[in-house]
């Protein structure tokens, strides 16, 4: 691994929106498709034959892009996601759609969502333009309890996630939210959780989830979620397990270390981690002190995003805090890994 002063300047911003079998997607694309705020998005869908778009909306349309009248970019996946998503840029950038600001993704209901983010990272043309803002995960309201307790897909959708939207929350009565917000929190406790009905909302709730630039703003801790909040009263200051209980050994490990890493020894641990555990290795945030510097990493199973050397501390707090979301992955385990390799001297 090797960073650089901003790696994320000037790429265009992903959304990746995921979410079981009737959880809610087409409903929701739908309605941000006609949205009058979308008109410089570029909304990349698995089937255009579902989302049932009114052809007066239609103003030009080719094999696999339509463009509405409000002028948001209607993209279906013909092929694979990869030449998908270069095509949109090469058409882009020869001036045959409109420019766009944005892309939102919408995987298949029963999709795994982590090789699409692996593909914004390990394609070299994808990563040199594009960089993932967020991880949204709908979850049916009325199904949801049923679905986390039986099909892992759900689970893990959930646990990867930066934003839940939680569907159809009018066919449910306030204990059963409450038992479906205890249950998705468990899973995932550092994402914050919107209902929605009937796909109605605004669009600007799910964009700038992520890590948009190496310059520090006010912001620039609030998409590794509250764990790593120094003003949260579950601020860790410790190796923690936060979910150990999970009976679908879904965990959310917090690692905290005082001491200065040097970038080699960093870089050893999560190369090990990921080699030794990268398929249960869901998610990683996390800031890190690297020889005094604040640098942000992140990733997915094997996959890392290049890691952003910040331009300031976005707060006085100095040490190294990373964020696991894992499978059957024990804090000890971690831990040990990184004294394996010198990272750490101390916790």
């Amino acid at each position: 691994m090797s960073f650089q002063r901003d790696h994320l300047s000037g790429k265009i911003p992903v959304t990746v929106i995921t979410g079981f079998l009737g959880s809610g997607k087409t409903t929701l694309i739908s309605k941000l498709l006609l949205h009058p705020d979308m008109n410089r998005v570029a909304v990349v869908i698995n089937e255009i034959g579902e989302i049932g778009i009114d052809n007066d909306l239609v103003t030009m349309s080719s094999e696999n892009i339509s463009l509405l009248a409000n002028g948001c970019i209607c993209c279906s996946v013909r092929t694979d996601m990869q030449e998908t998503l270069r095509d949109l840029f090469a058409r882009r950038h020869v001036g045959e759609i409109p420019e766009f600001d944005r892309v939102i993704i919408e995987t298949t209901g029963l999709a795994d969502p982590a090789p699409v983010v692996q593909t914004l990272s390990s394609d070299t043309m994808l990563e040199a333009q594009y960089r993932l803002d967020g991880l949204v995960a709908l979850v049916d309201g009325f199904n949801g309890l049923h679905q986390i307790e039986h099909q892992p897909e759900v689970v893990k959708q959930v646990a990867i996630a930066d934003l839940i939207l939680i569907t159809k929350s009018d066919l449910i009565n306030e204990s059963q939210l409450s038992s479906l917000k205890s249950e998705i929190a468990a899973i995932n406790p550092s994402a914050k959780m919107l209902l929605v009905v009937n796909g109605e909302i605004d669009p600007y709730s799910l964009i700038n989830l992520g890590l948009s630039s190496a310059r520090v703003n006010p912001k620039t801790l609030s998409f590794l979620g509250s764990l790593l909040d120094e003003d949260s009263e579950a601020s860790p200051k410790y190796l923690g397990d936060f979910s150990a209980k999970h009976n679908r050994n879904i965990k959310t490990l917090s690692l905290r270390f005082d001491e200065p890493f040097t970038w080699e020894a960093a870089s050893s641990a999560l190369e090990l981690l990921t080699t030794l555990r990268g398929s249960d290795l869901l998610r990683v945030k996390g800031i890190l002190n690297i020889d005094g510097k604040p640098v942000v990493i992140q990733g997915v199973q094997h996959i890392f995003h290049p890691p952003v050397k910040l331009d300031a501390w976005p707060s006085d707090d100095h040490g190294s805090r990373i964020v696991f979301i894992t499978t059957n992955i024990s804090a000890e385990t971690i831990e040990s890994l990184f004294k394996a390799v010198g990272a750490i001297t101390k916790i």
